[in-house]
This record gives C-alpha cells, sequence and structure tokens, in this order.
C-alpha cells in the first residue's frame, strides 16, 4: 500500500476526491475536481501525533498538505476527518513501513497555536483571547467581511442578495425586534466593529453606546462613527461587558458574544444584561449553539487553539432557560442557521479573491487558518452539527410586557 492509498484509507472519503502524495503515489480518481496532496511527510507525522481535526489542521496550516480546488468541497467529501477509526498499532506499523519521520507527540507545533494560560473566562484571559483573535488587521477583516465590518451571521432576504444587502437585513433586523424608536438608548455588548451602533443610530435615532475587547475594533469604530458624523449619538469602547456603569437602557442587544462567555458563567452574564434594562426594555440575543443540549459546551481542539480560544457553545434550550430563569421573559425565537452558511460563503469569496493580499498582510499561515475554518464552519451550518439562534426577551414592568399582539418585524 503506498503512501496516498495509506493517507486515503485513514482519513476517508467518497469518490470524489483525488490523493497524491510526495513519493508519487495516487489514490482515488485523477482528474477530479478536489485533490488533497501529502507534500512532505510532516504531513502524516502531525496527523499521526494529534489525531482528529487537530491534525489534519497543522498539517494544512503549515502547508505540509494541500487542498487543491474548493476547501468547503473537499471537507464535504471527506467522510471522518480522523485517525481514531485505525487502531493505533496499524498506524505504527503502517507509519514505519512507509519510512515516516516522528510518530509521537514531540512533533513542532505551529506557531499560530495558541493557549491561554490563567483562570478560564477571567477577564485578563478573555481579553487575551479576544485580542488572539480579532486584533491582527482591520485591512485583513475589511477584506474579508466587505464594508459593513459585519462579523456574524447576516440574514439574506433570498439565497442571491448581497452580502451587505444581508448584513443591513440582519441589524434592521434586529433594531426591529428590540422596538427601537428615537431617542432610546442602546447598549450593544460585543459590539464588534460598531455595524449595530451605527445601524441604530443612522436608521432609528438611537442614543447608542457599543462595548468591545478588542481595541482595534474599538478605534476602528470610533473613526467610524466620527466619519458617518455620528458622534452626538454613536460611541464605541474598549471596555468589558462587565465593567459597563450605566443602567437603565431602553435595548440591549448582544450578537455573537454569548460563545465567548463560558457556560459557567452565563448565569451572571444574563443577571448582568437584566440589570442594565429598565423594566419593558428588551434583549436580543444572537449566538452560535449546539444543536441540542446534550453536546458538550467546549470547542474542538482546532478552534479552540487556532480560531476562537476559550470558545463554548451551548443549546439553544439552555439559553432559553437561563434566560428564563433570570427573570426575562422569552418573547420569540428563530434559528437561522441557514443564513451563517450564505454568509460564511461570502466571507471565504471575498478571501479568495483577496488571498495574494491577505497572505502579504497577515501571513501564509494564518490566511490558511481562516480559509480552512470559513470552510468547516460552513459545512458545520449545512450539516446542523451548529446553529444560530436569535432570542428575544423583555424585562416586564410589573406584568406588563410592552409587546405587540403578534410580531411586527416580518
Amino acid at each position: 500500500m503506498r503512501l496516498a492509498e495509506v493517507f486515503q484509507q485513514v482519513v476517508g472519503s467518497d469518490q470524489a476526491v483525488e490523493f497524491s502524495a510526495y513519493d508519487g503515489s495516487h489514490a482515488g480518481p485523477e482528474g477530479a475536481g478536489t485533490r488533497i496532496e501529502v507534500r512532505t511527510p510532516m504531513a502524516l507525522s502531525y496527523l499521526a501525533s494529534a489525531p482528529g481535526e487537530l491534525g489534519l489542521a497543522r498539517a494544512y496550516v503549515t502547508g505540509n498538505l494541500e487542498i487543491i480546488g474548493d476547501v468547503h468541497g473537499a471537507l464535504a467529501h471527506l467522510s471522518e476527518l480522523s485517525l481514531r477509526e485505525v487502531p493505533w498499532a496499524q498506524r505504527v506499523n503502517l507509519l514505519a513501513m512507509l519510512g515516516r519521520i516522528r510518530v509521537n507527540n514531540r512533533v513542532e507545533v505551529p506557531a499560530q497555536e495558541r493557549r491561554l494560560h490563567g483562570m478560564r473566562h477571567s477577564k485578563a484571559r478573555d481579553r487575551e483571547a479576544i485580542a488572539h483573535h480579532y486584533d491582527v488587521s482591520n485591512k485583513f477583516y475589511e477584506w474579508v467581511l466587505g464594508p459593513s465590518m459585519a462579523y456574524t451571521c447576516a440574514v439574506y432576504p433570498e439565497p442571491g442578495a448581497a452580502l451587505e444587502d444581508a448584513q443591513f437585513a440582519k441589524h434592521d433586523l434586529i433594531a426591529r425586534k428590540l422596538g427601537l424608536e428615537p431617542g432610546m438608548r442602546l447598549l450593544d455588548v460585543g459590539c464588534g466593529w460598531g455595524g449595530m451602533v451605527v445601524h441604530a443610530a443612522k436608521h432609528y435615532g438611537v442614543r447608542a453606546v457599543g462595548v468591545t475587547l478588542s481595541r482595534n475594533q474599538a478605534e476602528w469604530a470610533q473613526k467610524a462613527i466620527v466619519e458617518a458624523g455620528l458622534s452626538e449619538l454613536a460611541e464605541v469602547r474598549f471596555l468589558d461587558y462587565r465593567d459597563v456603569r450605566e443602567e437603565g437602557f431602553d435595548a440591549i442587544s448582544s450578537i455573537g458574544l454569548t460563545e465567548h462567555i463560558g457556560k459557567a458563567k452565563l448565569p451572571a452574564y444574563f443577571k448582568s444584561l437584566y440589570g442594565k434594562l429598565k423594566p419593558g426594555g428588551r434583549m436580543l440575543n444572537h449566538c452560535i449553539t449546539r444543536p441540542n443540549n446534550l453536546q458538550r459546551a467546549r470547542t474542538g481542539g482546532f478552534i479552540d487553539r487556532y480560531v476562537f480560544p476559550d470558545g463554548e457553545l451551548v443549546g439553544p434550550g439552555h439559553i432559553v432557560s437561563l434566560m428564563t430563569d433570570t427573570g426575562f421573559e422569552v418573547r420569540h425565537e428563530e434559528n437561522i442557521r441557514e443564513h451563517y452558511a450564505l454568509t460564511l460563503a461570502a466571507w471565504s469569496r471575498n478571501l479568495d479573491d483577496h488571498w495574494d493580499e491577505a497572505v502579504e498582510e497577515v501571513g501564509e499561515a494564518r490566511a490558511r487558518v481562516w480559509r480552512l475554518y470559513l470552510a468547516a464552519s460552513r459545512l458545520g451550518f449545512d450539516r446542523n452539527n451548529i446553529q444560530l439562534h436569535q432570542v428575544l426577551g423583555v424585562k416586564l414592568d410589573g406584568t406588563a410586557s410592552g409587546m405587540p399582539l403578534r410580531p411586527d418585524w416580518a
């Protein structure tokens, strides 16, 4: 059995993927639209030292393994990104037979891999985690995200809508769910580059405050606010949401923050937001979730070490229960996971369109992390391994919700 055949056996695929290896071997249909190249012995060494998605990611990020063609399509064709199906003794024998170098855990870990220290989800460690992912390069994010600089799931009015239109629709849907009106006060926690803050101020006349743990985001957002002439209404602060002192907000939006909070910290998170709302105020929580409440919260090795350190995803029922137990009356909930698959496809196209610039800006390894991360995440939403839920709650004014009899944001 030659190397390409070994790799095909170990990784697994259907018949639409061609495998080639540095020893000149091939497996699978020649000329297939997707080809996986094992370029160096180190590729298999990475897989043997860290079976599963982490080993595959290390091989790809370092360029020891290459995917020719659509990365999303390639991942969709692979049946199981893991070596766990192959017994350890067989792995050792195969690698020894093929003259592999090292098959133990002392394989050099790529420099892009991040391991955090300190108490999980402490303020200091959360700042470090956010900086790892967001304080990279605003220019890089402009290329990937487009003019909206919205790094959360868009809402597509139809499948062929432009990304910018879909991001506008997302912000406007949230504004309408929150019942925003001129003169209201909005707090947007985990505000990113200020998209929701700017939208609320510009289109609804709301006094909006956003907070983020990314210094790069805060600086970019403040500049955008000034350029848009919204300084009297909008503000973005480099601040932990736990350190916001103001209360009495009419509405709170949390768009893509819950994933960073940590399951153990979620009760305190919802309690904090509840306390900042005035009676009758609404809160919209928009976040990635597991498809149920049975799976572990912590993410896999690739996402945790390369993309979102310390990220945790809970089930939608857990979110609804916590909001209810905190005191919110939950008034509406919806799953828009298909929209995130479309959003990720658009970001992937943007990255490919700016690939050379992205590599020059952040380096090839980080650009490859993003290419793999966007494709794998899209596949996760396609296959219902992860979901995106919006949950709307209200802090009752006595027993009055102030909500319409039927939703008026359709």
